[in-house]
């Protein structure tokens, strides 16, 4: 569950809870409001618990180190 989607989630939990005066048979809006809050609440948890983890792995790669070889001629004199 994203951040975009727990946010809907509470959003329409509100709604329902405090907004809505409206009965439906056999289903107590105020109840299902609560459930969806706390969906909402717990999905919010559960993805900065996953974002923040995933950017505390830090992977780093060595590239080969490339050495030039140098030669130092001894017979020749240096240039002047």
């Amino acid at each position: 569950m994203g951040i975009g989607t727990s946010i809907f989630l509470i959003a329409l939990g509100a709604i329902l809870t405090f907004a809505l005066d409206a009965s439906v048979g056999g289903i107590n809006l105020d109840v299902v409001g609560w459930i969806l809050m706390g969906a909402g609440v717990l999905g919010l948890i559960m993805t900065t618990l996953i974002w923040s983890r995933r950017r505390q792995v830090v992977t780093t790669t060595e590239q080969p180190v490339e050495y030039q070889r140098v030669e130092e001629r001894r017979d020749i004199a240096p240039p002047m």
